[in-house]
């Protein structure tokens, strides 16, 4: 195994010192610019690479953070994991993404291992399975920035970034009933995580606004995926009296309602649907699928500058910011006007 070069070898190799290389190397003043060359160009002939360990021990930082996802599969995440790295590159940082796979025992380990490899703050998105979050006060323990996004907890006193769901909710359901549709149905998640929630309340009090019943067989309550989306239509098509038009808890879901109501003859638009998240593969499904845009690239940005300003301030939590962003309908094939 070749040796790694240190800055031992560049100061041999030039014979100087190797405070004067370190400091070169660091652009520190009162090096001259002559030296400064001499150095970075031996470093480069050498292929030296910077020890990073080694540096994060000396100044107490490793300018690594964590980001902890549901899912990297899933499009929203991962412009969200995009657009975080692209904002924090210029300030010298770079990401380690753990995925949860929407398990809450991934999710504790997550927490541990990113603590464990000294991250100067965790980025969290919460899994579908996580009630308790006691295992992210460690975080705050040891006074790094901790950020939530999209999936938050409000116990936890930090940071956060969301959507406006409970409008986003209302949004959907309002955009079908302007469709003509009457009676509309809800297939999301069992799971108690505050933004569906919202989003199944904002759903609730459109109806209600329009005076239109809400049908308590008509929210179907399980998970999210395609297969999930297919079970709730199968059971809502059951019903005596069926839905006109079904709101999925996201795009995955919608996608299998779809795929379902296609099999048996009623492809939307007779029977709306609408999603959540405008994936990357929604204008293509045909129909192509209206969803609800959560600005994922906007929610990064936002992460990132938050995690920026909680590093200026002498306490990370001294102040404490709440970022939502306010969700947009992208209206297409699926929630047709209905005749």
């Amino acid at each position: 195994m070749k040796k790694r070069t240190t800055i031992y070898d560049i100061a041999n190799a030039l014979d100087v010192t190797v405070s004067t290389v370190s400091r070169a190397l660091s652009n520190f003043p009162g090096i001259s610019d002559a030296t400064k060359k001499a150095v970075i160009e031996m470093a480069a002939k050498l292929d030296y690479r910077p020890n990073k360990l080694a540096s994060a021990l000396k100044s107490g930082k490793t300018y690594i953070i964590g980001v902890i996802v549901p899912s990297i599969q899933a499009h929203f995440f991962a412009s969200i994991i995009h657009s975080i790295e692209d904002e924090l590159k210029e300030s010298g940082y770079s990401i380690i993404v753990y995925q949860s796979s929407e398990s809450v025992a991934k999710e504790i380990k997550g927490v541990s291992t990113l603590l464990e490899a000294q991250v100067d703050g965790i980025m969290a998105s919460l899994a579908l399975e996580t009630e308790d979050v006691s295992h992210f006060k460690e975080v705050v323990n040891q006074n790094k920035p901790l950020i939530l996004f999209d999936r938050i907890d409000d116990t936890l006193k930090v940071p956060t970034v969301t959507l406006n769901d409970f409008k986003a909710g209302f949004m959907a359901a309002t955009h079908l009933i302007e469709r003509g549709y009457k009676k509309i149905a809800f297939v999301t998640t069992s799971h108690k995580i505050k933004i569906f929630s919202e989003r199944l309340e904002g759903y609730k009090q459109a109806l209600k606004l329009h005076s239109l019943p809400v049908i308590e067989e008509d929210i179907i309550l399980g998970g999210l995926s395609i297969k999930d989306g297919r079970f709730g239509i199968s059971k809502l098509l059951r019903n005596e009296n069926r839905p006109d038009a079904i709101i999925a808890g996201d795009d995955f879901t919608a996608l299998g309602i779809v795929k379902k109501l296609k099999e048996v003859g009623l492809a939307p638009p007779i029977i709306g649907v609408m999603g959540f998240a405008n994936e990357v593969f929604s204008p293509y499904v045909t129909p192509s699928l209206s969803t609800v845009d959560q600005h994922p690239n906007q929610m990064g940005k936002e992460c990132a500058k938050l995690f920026l300003d909680m590093i200026r301030q002498l306490n990370p939590y001294d102040k404490i910011n709440t970022i939502v962003i306010e969700p947009t309908i992208v209206d297409r094939q699926s929630t047709g006007t209905y005749l």
